[in-house]
C-alpha cells in the first residue's frame, strides 16, 4: 500500500537529565537499545510506514546525531581494509534509510515548539512526528499500523493506550468515544490532568500523523502545561474544523526516557 505521509519530524533537542553524565556529551537518542541506537529504531519504524525525508530537532550546536548519520568514507575504507563485512553492511543500510537533516529548536520551550521549529522541512504537506525516547515494539509497527487508517479519516491522529488511572497526570488524555475497534475519536484532549478529573485513562504516546496546519496554530505561541507550548494544546485547539483521532496501539511500549524503561527495553530485547 502506498501512503501519502512522506515526511517525519523526530525531537531530540532535549538535555536527557536522568541520564547524566553520560548525556552532558551523549544525546540519549543515541543511547543504545539491542546494540542501535533509540534514534534508528525510530527512524527504520518510519521508514517501514513508507517515510522517505526525515528531519531531527536538535539542541543548538549539537552535531553528534548528525554526524551518526552522516557517511565517513574513511570510517568504511578501515573496514573494507579489515574485510570486517558485518559492520559495514550495517553502516550501508545505516545510510540507506532516507534524507536526514537537522534543524535547531532556538529554545526548549516545549514540544509544540519543537515541531514547529522543522516548519520549512514540512511545508503544505502531511508529516508525522516520532518521540525515539517512547520505544515500541510489535509485529506490525505502530506508525504503519496508523498510516493505514490515517488514509481514511486523515486530520490529526495520535497513537494511544490505556494507563493505570493514577498516572494520567504524566500524560495528555483523550476525551472521546470508540469510532472503530481501534480508532477513538476526540472531543478534546486534556493535558497531565489530575487522576480525580481525568476524563479517561486513554493516554497519548509518542506517534503523531498531522495536518500541516497545526503549524498555524503552534506559531500563536500559546503556553500551556509546564509553562511551554505543547502540541496537544494546538491538536485540541483544531478539533472543531479538522478532526482528531487516537489509534489504539496493540504491541509493547517502553519509556526509555527513564533509566528503568531503558532498562527494560534492553532486557525485553534480549529476551526475543
Amino acid at each position: 500500500m502506498t501512503y501519502s505521509v512522506r515526511k517525519a519530524v523526530f525531537p531530540v533537542a532535549g538535555l536527557g537529565t536522568r541520564f547524566l553524565p553520560v548525556t552532558k556529551t551523549v544525546p540519549k537518542e543515541l543511547l543504545p537499545v539491542g546494540g542501535k541506537p533509540l534514534i534508528q529504531w525510530a527512524i527504520e519504524e518510519a521508514c517501514a510506514a513508507g517515510i522517505e525525508e526525515f528531519c531531527l530537532v536538535t539542541r543548538p550546536g549539537e552535531d553528534l546525531i548528525e554526524a551518526y548519520f552522516r557517511p565517513d568514507p574513511d570510517f568504511e575504507q578501515a573496514l573494507q581494509i579489515k574485510e570486517n563485512r558485518d559492520s559495514l553492511e550495517k553502516i550501508h543500510a545505516l545510510h540507506a534509510l532516507g534524507r536526514v537533516i537537522c534543524v535547531p529548536q532556538p529554545e526548549p520551550l516545549g514540544l509544540g515548539h519543537a515541531v514547529w521549529s522543522a516548519r520549512d522541512f514540512v511545508g503544505g504537506d502531511r508529516f508525522a512526528v516520532l518521540l525515539p525516547d517512547d520505544f515500541l515494539v510489535s509485529e506490525r509497527p505502530c506508525l504503519r499500523q496508523m498510516m493505514t487508517t490515517y488514509e481514511t479519516v486523515g486530520g490529526n491522529m495520535t497513537a494511544v493506550i490505556a494507563v493505570e488511572p493514577h498516572q494520567t497526570s504524566q500524560y495528555g488524555i483523550f476525551d472521546g468515544a470508540d469510532d472503530g475497534d481501534m480508532i477513538v475519536r476526540a472531543r478534546a484532549v486534556i493535558e497531565k490532568p489530575d487522576p480525580a478529573t481525568a476524563p479517561s485513562n486513554l493516554a497519548i504516546i509518542g506517534r503523531y500523523l498531522l495536518d500541516p496546519t497545526i503549524m498555524e496554530i503552534l506559531a500563536q505561541g500559546m503556553i500551556g502545561s509546564g509553562g511551554e507550548i505543547q502540541l496537544t494544546d494546538a491538536m485540541n485547539a483544531m478539533i472543531p474544523q479538522t478532526p482528531l483521532h487516537g489509534h489504539r496501539f496493540s504491541g509493547h511500549r517502553f519509556d526509555c526516557g527513564t533509566i528503568i524503561g531503558f532498562a527494560a527495553a534492553n532486557a525485553f530485547h534480549v529476551g526475543q
